[in-house]
């Protein structure tokens, strides 16, 4: 059973991204719940204990198989299968154990951007104590990578995903748009008049990458960039803000 858990944003990937905040929680924690996902993911698993042993943290790492999705179900129904089962192995991989104190989750980015970290807790029975701490999110760094505002002079910004791009496209009204979770570069289904996109993949990282400029003249690039990349270290991380110029 889980008293206390405690879901700690840690940014993209650079420990340098962990707030004083997140890492003092890591250091409080009595135990750590580690995702792993394969040899071809080993860079993450790597990553997040190179974040930890940055904070200073002595908690016990506990280790859960990450489970997959099943592609045969229709996608809302695909999701929240793979949430309880999720939720199930966060328990699972605790059974039997001695848990004297919070449990922590390390989460990519900030648990409240395109996370469902905290909608898998909620399904935890007991419910526990939920703290949740703030995390660099994907588009705070690609803005910064770019040394670029967010918003235009008094215009809004859409945050959307490439599964809605696809099915909506960009509304003509719309100023800004940052996209997140589009393994399929979205962006080609575009009218691309008018468009610059700012695109960055495994952000803070030493590995970082980035292209702009008008859409019509880099979308080929991104796409080869972004195949090559995913190739050469088996996963990616990326996302992209499109403006209408």
């Amino acid at each position: 059973m889980i008293d206390n858990l405690w879901l700690i944003g840690i940014g993209t990937g650079n420990p340098a991204h962990v707030t004083l905040e997140g890492a003092d929680a890591l250091r409080n924690a009595a135990v750590i719940l580690l995702p792993t996902k394969g040899d071809d993911k080993e860079d993450l698993a790597h990553l997040r204990h190179d974040i930890i042993a940055a904070s200073g943290s002595m908690a016990r790492i506990v280790p859960f198989e990450y489970p997959v999705r099943d592609p045969d179900l229709p996608y809302i129904e695909r999701v929240a299968a793979w949430h309880d089962e999720i939720a199930r192995r966060w328990i699972s991989a605790l059974s039997g154990q001695s848990v004297d104190g919070p449990v922590a989750l390390l989460v990519w980015g900030d648990p409240s951007l395109y996370d469902s970290t905290i909608r898998i807790a909620e399904r935890l029975s007991p419910k526990p104590a939920i703290r949740v701490v703030p995390g660099i999110t994907a588009i705070q760094a690609l803005t910064a990578a770019h040394a670029i505002p967010l918003n235009t002079v008094d215009g809004p910004v859409r945050i959307t995903t490439g599964r809605q791009l696809r099915d909506c496209g960009l509304p003509q009204y719309e100023t800004t748009a940052v996209v997140m979770l589009d393994g399929l570069c979205s962006f080609q289904q575009l009218e691309p008049d008018g468009l610059h996109i700012w695109w960055g993949a495994y952000l803070g990282s030493d590995k970082q990458i980035l292209i702009q400029g008008p859409l019509a003249d880099v979308a080929a690039e991104i796409v080869k960039t972004r195949a090559q990349a995913r190739a050469e270290n088996g996963w990616i991380m990326d996302s992209y803000l499109l403006r209408r110029i």
